[in-house]
């Protein structure tokens, strides 16, 4: 789906975006019979709402955009798109009223707001366009858009179309849109090349497990993203119950936003040496599965005691990382949609992510501030270590006790990541209900915040 500016040839409205507290006096400055028809109209500011103020032949003069109060405005990541969607069709542009240092934000909140999953039923988004305002960056803003609605799309295709073989297909149109390399090791190659854990978690899928592979640039800082792809997770042998596997054709959702930062960074062409990893399985039950109480012998050597086969995409995220880490780069950065224990922690709406790097951390924080992709710093609490240290293997999967499963998973991965900057998201990826900007269904979390950061981070 392609979500863009309106032309700026194309005729358009005028928007007047008014907050609530500043109607009166906005008001007290029109004709009377605008003042008259905005009151008539019960038009009072509050957010969302929107009117047409007509012209002396009746054709609509200009629009009238609610902004509601300052207190309402910080519960909302897109204020203004909240007036998009009560917009009729046809195009806009902003005249007054959007602070200049949010008016970027908004403009990409407007854009979302055109996002519809259509796939497999028609769906309505909103309609109104809207001309790129002077001072923000449109091709920037366009970026960011159509790299989540790739993103979207991804997590909300269900596993029957969306399995490893077709999420290799979705890696490879990417990477052949920006003339990248996309190399896969399926199947028994994995076993050959020495991928032993993303083996023994796909093995039962009529899919082959494999690990897609997306190289792109030649110059500048080495940056490795790694993106978990269970494209479905039924818990394995451990089975769920049917009530948590109903949203797990999101379990690939790590992998989803990590094509969606990917494609950001190619589009915008940053001068960055890119590398995607994505462990793509089904977590299967079938004679061949693996099993509680298997001890694994990963990539890296360390051996892994399967104490509960739903704790999957660590195991599969470990080979990955360990790959990662192989080619030494500047930053590697794994997503996942890794645990319940991070939504109890920070709930659906916030990104939480685990680094050592002080200043990354913060440049981090400040970054999805910006760019209205917030995140939560979460810590690598070396104490805890002991709880992934079973004494029959090196490690232990799921630890038992239930207690800070998000910052044991975290543990579990950076032991597999040797002297490479390393940062991870246990994210969720999706949205639960249907908010401005943001439809029901998958989402970007942490790629803007990302995006944001990486000059900071990585000096360019």
């Amino acid at each position: 789906m392609t979500l863009s500016f309106a032309s700026s040839s194309d005729p358009s409205l005028q928007l007047h975006v008014i907050a609530q507290p500043d109607l009166e006096g906005w008001l007290s400055d029109q004709p009377d019979h605008i003042a008259t028809w905005v009151r008539a109209s019960g038009f009072t500011g509050a957010l969302g709402q929107a009117v047409l103020i007509p012209g002396p032949e009746g054709k609509p003069e200009f629009a009238l955009g609610g902004y509601g109060k300052a207190t309402g405005r910080v519960r909302k990541r897109f204020p203004l798109a909240a007036v998009a969607e009560t917009l009729p069709e046809g195009a806009y542009h902003i005249a007054s009223g959007v602070p200049s240092e949010v008016l970027a934000t908004e403009c990409l909140g407007w854009l979302l707001t055109g996002y519809a999953f259509n796939r497999y039923a028609k769906q309505s988004p909103a309609n109104a366009r809207l001309i790129a305002p002077e001072g923000v960056d449109a091709t920037l803003i366009e970026v960011l858009a159509q790299a989540e609605a790739l993103t979207r799309d991804l997590v909300n295709t269900p596993t029957a179309d969306m399995g490893p073989d077709q999420l290799q297909a979705a890696a490879e149109v990417l990477a052949q849109e920006f003339e990248a390399s996309c190399d896969v090791i399926r199947g028994a190659a994995l076993l050959d090349q020495n991928f032993p854990m993303i083996h023994a978690v796909g093995r039962a899928s009529a899919q082959d497990p494999r690990l897609i592979e997306i190289n792109w640039g030649s110059i500048g800082p080495k940056l490795t993203l790694v993106g978990k792809g269970v494209c479905f997770d039924t818990g394995g042998l451990n089975l769920k119950p049917g009530n948590s596997m109903g949203l797990m054709k999101k379990d690939m959702g790590g992998s989803a936003n990590v094509l969606g930062l990917a494609r950001m960074i190619m589009a915008l062409n940053l001068p960055l040496q890119l590398r995607v990893l994505i462990p793509a399985v089904e977590n299967s039950v079938a004679g061949d599965a693996f099993r509680p109480g298997d001890i694994l012998t990963s990539r890296k050597g360390l051996t892994v005691e399967i104490n509960n086969t739903d704790a999957e995409g660590r195991l599969v995220l470990a080979d990955a990382l360990t790959l990662a880490d192989e080619g030494e780069p500047d930053l590697v950065i794994s997503m996942a949609t890794l645990t319940g224990a991070a939504r109890v922690a920070v709930g659906p709406d916030l990104a939480p992510f685990y680094t050592d790097d002080d200043s990354a951390a913060n440049a981090l924080a400040q970054a999805g501030r910006q760019a209205a992709d917030p995140v939560w710093r979460m810590p690598f609490h070396e104490p805890y270590e002991a709880m992934i240290e079973p004494g029959i293997a090196d490690l232990d999967n799921a630890p038992p006790g239930g207690f800070a499963g998000s910052i044991t998973a975290a543990l579990f991965l950076r032991r597999f990541v040797g002297n490479s900057r390393y940062m991870h998201f246990d994210i969720y990826s999706w949205q639960p209900s249907k908010v401005p900007g943001r439809s029901k269904g998958g989402l970007g979390q942490g790629p803007r915040a990302i995006l944001t950061a990486l000059p900071e981070i990585l000096g360019l």
